[in-house]
């Protein structure tokens, strides 16, 4: 399972729940409650899971289209999901659920995550923009 921007980014890349969530918040965007949620959020993550960039430092770099997917099995991992998407709905920033049993060629995988090059025409006609924050 995976939450992730329905329009691709400049590179082809189509963001996750937690990269768009982060870019608000690095682009000033967030209010103190959603920061606080934000951050707080990160870290239980941070401290629940392994960052695969940890064990396979390219696994991204490498791979310009890669993306991470959660495992059925880790479905507490998902939990606070809701508070991610509240905020993005919030600011109207799109944000769409998929499944996929096979979602693409795994080049990383522990107990909780994959993290796969996707099977998917790459071609695309939008692309997702967010103007940056005026002072």
């Amino acid at each position: 399972m995976r939450y992730q921007s329905p329009v691709p980014d400049r590179r082809g890349r189509r963001i996750g729940i937690f990269g768009l969530v982060n870019m608000l918040g690095n682009r000033g965007y967030l209010s103190a409650e959603e920061e606080r949620f934000r951050r707080t959020t990160n870290d239980w993550y941070d401290a629940t899971y392994t960052n695969p960039t940890t064990v396979d430092p390219t696994v991204y770099e490498d791979n310009l289209l890669a993306a991470a997917w959660f495992k059925t099995s880790a479905a507490f991992l998902t939990e606070p999901i809701p508070g991610y998407l509240a905020i993005l709905a919030a600011h109207n920033l799109p944000c769409e659920r998929y499944e996929s049993a096979a979602p693409g060629r795994v080049l990383y995988e522990d107990e909780h995550q994959v993290v796969v090059v996707p099977h998917e025409d790459l071609a695309f006609t939008s692309m997702m923009w967010l103007r940056p924050k005026l002072p």
